[in-house]
């Protein structure tokens, strides 16, 4: 049996009305794979960074499963030289 290890980093960058998160998978075996996710605040709510940070976070996340899906179809295509039926 063998075990491996995938860590997701997730990094801000907020500037008062938009913050900005990249989600990487990171581990000896790793895909190099990210995502990217953006949240905005309406000018008329209060501000509350981990609203933004939940929402970007959330988005980048699942970005990066999207990304992650499609490698793997592209993996499955190369071995049985057909159309990869996967789901997410």
């Amino acid at each position: 049996m063998t075990t491996q290890h995938w860590n997701i980093d997730l990094s801000f960058e907020e500037d008062g009305t938009r913050t900005a998160c990249k989600a990487s998978l990171t581990g000896p075996n790793a895909p190099g794979v990210e995502g990217k996710g953006i949240a905005r605040r309406n000018p008329g709510d209060s501000p509350d960074a981990k609203i933004g940070e939940e929402l970007a976070a959330a988005r980048a996340c699942s970005e990066l499963a999207h990304e992650l899906v499609g490698r793997a179809a592209a993996d499955v295509e190369s071995h049985t030289h057909r159309p990869a039926n996967i789901g997410m």
